[in-house]
């Protein structure tokens, strides 16, 4: 069948996006790399270009997404108006922010005159015609924001999961979730259990290991569902997905049938402890100590913003093993028990203590700094019995890691926008709703648009990891314009219910709170573009 006039012209612009991106990248290259090899002064001497260049090629990438799931809802017979709407209006917008200014920030904009490319730029304007975002709307209006999670996967596999962890979420999630937040509770046994038995904990895993096997992109729509009703029951499973992966990949025979089984099952519950004080991103600084006594190891030092610490049965702790100032090639990666902690005891352990961290948002598990002051642990919950693996085995797990991130941002993100649809359709004001004023229907419409697109760049790179292939650069990519676009749906959620909104009792200001923390943790806008500018500029180098 002959590709609509849409799909031409969708492929034409994801065509003139990669053109742009590859252009700006000849550009960099002799500015970063002269010699042949990227010379990170250089990179950091330029970097609000190099950092640029990643957000450009991020673009890029979703815009291929894109284009890449309109043909495949043409060739299933599905494309849509709604579908060739949010085609057609987001990549032409795409592409006329890469034409004249791309946002990092609130205040720091990306333009081709950074790269002296003004006249090639000038070629990417495509029609982002308004007219598609009011259409939009009133089809929404007659179908429902549902009819949005119809479009979302072209897989029917995919859809039937989503849809039954949308139905869970309805059910056992959203209704609790602001009670949860406004009492900082943590998430209650019993939907522990229920995701447990539905395989939560295990979905990437082989059946063999006790897992789902479903693999990462059906992760991504469970993930994504579950956090549309709280992000922290979104985000439970991605301790056990670090831990089930550094296991699986790093563990020795006894350590993976001791550990696997159970934290797939649900019964055990771990606890990611890597960050430290003064030693964020750059784990090259860590400083807790393993000192080797024999047959144990003894633990000593800080850690900082440990997730569901108290309640976890497994820590998985970095700590270093070799020489100060040994860097990467010091650091060691342990797998600690733990008993379960209560409000009245959260740490029984001795030579373990910590103190919660009260936080804004993105509650449910709660947050810990720890203080390791001789813990006695033994020599076999050394992971893989390698001392100095530490860092190579955590990065292993960084693609899976940013890829669920992303998914949970996806997940705050349809939450606001469906908040906000169904506000503004309620919401009177000068005699008609507010869904009828182009301010509003204007932000709900971009809402559901570059939601999708990114939801459809976080399937793909999900995809690409499932097949085998690297995706480091991708991964962060999809978490890079993921977390942008659950700050960008929250903020203009509260914005359209104004007052009411920013009042506690509102779930919006809840969905602001825990926005804000997707573009700072499993490594912040700064780092991911780094990532993502150092991978590309080394592959062409």
């Amino acid at each position: 069948m002959a590709a609509s006039m849409e799909i031409k012209t969708l492929q034409s612009r994801a065509q003139a996006a990669l053109d742009y991106a590859a252009k700006v990248r000849a550009r960099l290259g002799p500015l970063c790399a002269p010699a042949g090899k990227l010379d990170p002064a250089l990179m950091s001497r330029f970097q609000h270009q190099t950092h640029g260049y990643a957000w450009i090629e991020s673009y890029a990438a979703a815009i291929v997404a894109t284009a890449r799931w309109a043909e495949t809802l043409e060739g299933a017979g599905r494309f849509s108006r709604a579908a060739q709407l949010i085609a057609m209006a987001g990549t032409g917008e795409y592409l006329a922010q890469m034409a004249s200014a791309i946002a990092m920030s609130q205040d720091e904009y990306v333009r081709p005159a950074d790269f002296g490319l003004q006249r090639e730029a000038a070629g990417l304007t495509a029609e982002a015609s308004r007219e598609c975002r009011s259409e939009l709307v009133a089809l929404l209006q007659q179908a429902g924001v549902e009819s949005l999670a119809d479009l979302s996967d072209a897989d029917p596999t995919l859809a039937m999961v989503r849809s039954q962890f949308r139905a869970f979420a309805n059910r056992e999630i959203e209704p609790h979730a602001q009670d949860w937040h406004r009492r900082n509770q943590l998430l209650p046994a019993q939907l522990i259990k229920k995701l447990a038995d539905l395989g939560v904990f295990g979905l990437t895993a082989p059946e063999t290991d006790g897992g789902s096997g479903l693999g990462v992109a059906a992760m991504c729509a469970v993930t994504e569902e579950l956090s549309r009703g709280y992000i922290g029951a979104g985000s439970l499973g991605t301790r056990s997905e670090i831990a089930v992966e550094l296991i699986r990949k790093g563990g020795t025979e006894a350590q993976k049938a001791r550990w696997l089984k159970p934290i797939i099952s649900g019964e055990i519950l771990p606890t990611a402890v890597f960050t430290e004080p003064n030693a964020g991103s750059d784990l090259a600084s860590l400083t807790t100590r393993a000192e080797r006594d024999g047959d144990h190891f003894v633990l000593y030092g800080a850690k900082t913003w440990i997730t569901h610490a108290a309640r976890a049965d497994l820590m998985l702790v970095l700590a270093r093993t070799g020489e100060a100032g040994s860097g990467h090639n010091g650091i060691s990666m342990f797998l600690v028990k733990k008993p379960r902690g209560s409000d009245a005891d959260p740490f029984p352990l001795p030579g373990l203590s910590g103190s919660e961290i009260p936080v804004l948002g993105y509650r449910g598990m709660r947050e810990y700094e720890l203080a390791f002051d001789g813990l006695r642990i033994p020599a076999s919950a050394l992971l893989g019995d390698f001392e100095g693996e530490g860092f190579r085995q955590l990065m292993a797990t960084f693609e899976l890691a940013r890829i669920q991130t992303a998914a949970r941002a996806l997940g705050v993100a349809q939450n606001s926008f469906e908040l906000a649809f169904s506000y503004a359709c309620e919401r009177k004001q000068f005699g008609r709703a507010i869904v009828e004023f182009p301010r509003v229907y204007n932000k709900l419409a971009w809402m559901a648009i570059e939601t999708m697109m990114v939801r459809q760049l976080v399937l793909s790179v999900a995809r690409r990891k499932e097949e085998g292939g690297r995706c480091d650069v991708e991964a962060g990519m999809a978490k890079l314009l993921a977390a942008r676009v659950a700050w960008s749906c929250a903020d203009n959620a509260l914005q359209i219910h104004g007052g009411a909104g920013y009042a506690l009792e509102s779930p919006v200001s809840r969905l602001l709170c825990d926005a804000r923390i997707l573009n700072i943790f499993e490594g912040a806008a700064e780092i991911q573009a780094q990532v993502i500018a150092r991978g590309l500029l080394g592959r062409s180098a």
